[in-house]
């Protein structure tokens, strides 16, 4: 649970492709704070990082950009398709990522606080939530609207969608899901009726 300190946390999560992005820029036009694990993700392996020399450590420079940063890509293609060197990612990053994200989340000062965390549900972080957003749409629409935006091959792409949580189980751990599988007004308007229902709640 949140500590007392802390704001109203809502988590905000959905599959690889969903709009997690697009409803986190909604919520920040409407004033609330956001803390982005993809964001604190890129932070804790930045450059001068211990994550990132850890990284080195283990796949050497190739793992690295001309400018010295991470090759996300790279690390991807690496670790999606090998179940050892994802789970010593993980167990490497995920202390890293959740500190900071709890750090950020004390810092906050709107009346809640949007926690946007791809793997909300695989690594349990909802026990860090007051309330739990999903953004779904249908799978086929994640795979169409991945493959556009990230420059990965398909079977990366379903690679990731595999290691997440499948769209039932995201569902049955929300307590409001968003359909976003239309256009960005239609996936605004639900955000703006959530935004005053949860203005109600964090009040209490």
């Amino acid at each position: 649970m949140t500590t007392a300190q802390q704001p109203f946390v809502v988590g905000l999560t959905g599959g690889i492709g969903s709009g997690k992005s697009a409803a986190t820029a909604c919520f920040e036009k409407l004033g609330i704070d956001i803390v982005d694990a993809d964001e604190v993700a890129r932070d804790v392996v930045a450059p001068g990082s211990e994550g990132l020399k850890e990284i080195v450590n283990r796949f050497g420079d190739s793992i690295l950009q001309e400018d010295g940063s991470l090759n996300r890509a790279a690390l991807r293609e690496k670790v999606f398709s090998d179940i050892n060197e994802k789970n010593w990612l993980n167990s490497l990053l995920h202390p890293l990522i959740r500190s900071r994200m709890q750090h950020l989340l004390g810092e906050s000062t709107s009346p809640y606080c949007i926690l946007s965390v791809p793997l909300l549900v695989e690594n349990k972080l909802t026990e860090m939530c007051n309330y739990v957003v999903v953004i779904d749409c249908p799978e086929a629409m994640q795979l169409e609207r991945a493959l556009k935006r990230d420059g990965s091959t398909e079977e990366t792409i379903r690679n990731i969608m595999a290691s997440q949580a499948t769209r039932d189980e995201r569902i049955n751990a929300a307590d409001v899901v968003l359909d976003n599988s239309t256009t960005l007004p239609a996936l605004s308007a639900q955000i703006t009726d959530l935004h005053n229902t949860l203005l109600t709640l964090s009040s209490v």
